[in-house]
């Protein structure tokens, strides 16, 4: 298990309990559990980034179990559904006492598991999938994404030929490891940085900057909408003492926000890296550092080491070569025996290569729609807007091809300002949009705004 022995031979890496401030070094946490390294079965790792989770996972790792990382706040009934498809023999769960059909097992005296009871193996799980992750837009039974060790190996050697970890970092779980995102970052971390600080604190709470200022973050990361966020509370004008640089992906950052996170930077001496990736591609696939910044915003940088990029000529969707491209699906038990992976990764996304090396993303090929004949990119429109409103957010939705929808949660916001806009820039008749304010964006479990609730929101008026 390459990912688990580079972890190994951080022999200073410290786990450390943001709610305790209890440190525990790699080597003891990592074999706590007294597992048997041949023992072989599907488990069902609820996640909260604390202390229990990542020991469960680092001590599943070393062994031939293949692991779904799932998120913890998961709908009891939402588990109940995933757990019948897949049947796992192991839960690790602390929000439930009992689970049917499981008895509860003490592993430590802070490890609690629930073991299937009479377990018999239903199908052989092919040995190269080793984590199961979920796809961030799927609902219901979701697809997991199967990847190998080899697959999250190569995408961390990639990303650690540019990011700056050094030894001495001290690194917060701020971003849920059972999105890929958050996977990554504590992967690479764990192989190179000093301190795993285990917090199920958000950024957007207080008791994060006050954990922070404890403990001495060297780095943040997050979804546009964060920084946006963080944006709108002032972040950006003054120092974090501790903070070197920061990380994103997940979408990209409009102009006006990519300036001042830049500003920032220039002034208090940080580093930011723009990113791209998806969980079929086992976490980042592009990157744009500091400088890139000013560029152009749609502007996701260069590919990761060892990776590079197509453009279908027919469709200009941007295609995805690496070694860290995963296995294929799953959306049942079955699924579980093969690992199939392909040569290119197609990635929903539509994009371009500028003559200066860099790669941009242009929209989803879902995101696609046509005004009366016209084709538009919904995700264009939403960047023209955020630069106009100086960063704002807004989103872009389609009225059944009939008008474009844009909903905005800041009130200050003028709406003709919008419909004025989209008439300069696109030439399209105000008649044709509709504006409208919303309290509040629902985000989905990764932090990101939740587009097709928003949709279906929506249809209804349209």
């Amino acid at each position: 298990m390459k990912i688990l022995e580079n972890v190994i031979a951080n022999k200073n890496l410290l786990f450390t309990d943001a709610s305790t401030g209890v440190s525990t070094p790699v080597g003891t946490l990592y074999r706590s559990l007294g597992l048997n390294p041949v023992e072989k079965g599907l488990i069902f790792l609820y996640n909260d980034n604390q202390v229990p989770s990542i020991e469960v996972l680092l001590n599943f790792y070393g062994t031939a179990h293949a692991i779904a990382v799932l998120g913890q706040k998961l709908h009891p009934e939402f588990k109940e559904r995933l757990e019948a498809e897949y049947r796992p023999k192991y839960i690790f769960d602390p929000s439930r006492e009992e689970v049917q059909g499981y008895s509860l097992k003490e592993f430590s005296e802070t490890v609690k598991i629930f073991a299937k009871e009479d377990y018999q193996p239903e199908v052989t799980i092919h040995p190269d999938i080793k984590i199961l992750l979920s796809t961030s837009g799927t609902t219901g039974v979701p697809k997991l994404v199967k990847l190998s060790d080899e697959n999250l190996y190569q995408n961390a050697v990639s990303i650690l030929q540019y990011m700056p970890i050094l030894e001495s970092d001290v690194v917060p779980l701020n971003v849920p490891i059972n999105f890929v995102y958050g996977f990554s970052i504590f992967t690479t971390n764990c192989m190179r940085a000093g301190r795993i600080v285990c917090t199920d604190k958000d950024i957007m709470q207080k008791a994060f900057w006050d954990e922070m200022e404890e403990y001495g973050y060297s780095t943040l990361g997050g979804v546009p909408y964060l920084y946006e966020n963080l944006n709108r509370i002032g972040f950006f004008r003054k120092d974090s003492t501790s903070l070197r640089y920061m990380t994103h992906t997940g979408g990209v950052i409009n102009a006006e926000l990519r300036k001042t996170i830049f500003n920032y930077c220039l002034e208090f001496d940080k580093q930011f890296f723009a990113q791209y990736g998806q969980t079929e591609a086992g976490g980042r696939m592009a990157y744009l550092t500091t400088d890139g910044l000013l560029e152009e915003e749609t502007s996701i940088g260069t590919p990761v080491h060892g990776g590079s990029f197509q453009i279908d000529e027919e469709t200009d969707e941007l295609l995805f070569l690496h070694s860290s491209i995963s296995g294929g699906y799953a959306n049942k038990l079955e699924d579980l025996s093969t690992y199939e992976q392909p040569k290119l990764l197609h990635t929903g996304d539509t994009g371009r290569r500028g003559q200066n090396g860099l790669y941009y993303i242009t929209g989803r090929i879902k995101r696609i729609m046509k005004l009366f004949g016209i084709r538009l990119n919904l995700d264009e429109v939403e960047f023209i807007l955020k630069n106009e409103l100086e960063g704002n957010t807004v989103v872009c939705l389609n009225g059944n091809d009939k008008k474009i929808i844009v909903l905005y949660d800041n009130i200050e916001i003028d709406p003709q300002t919008i419909t004025e806009t989209i008439k300069n820039k696109l030439r399209i008749n105000p008649q044709y949009v509709r504006t409208e304010h919303i309290k509040s964006f629902p985000l989905s479990q990764n932090g990101k705004i939740n587009y097709p609730l928003l949709q279906n929101l929506q249809h209804e008026n349209i």
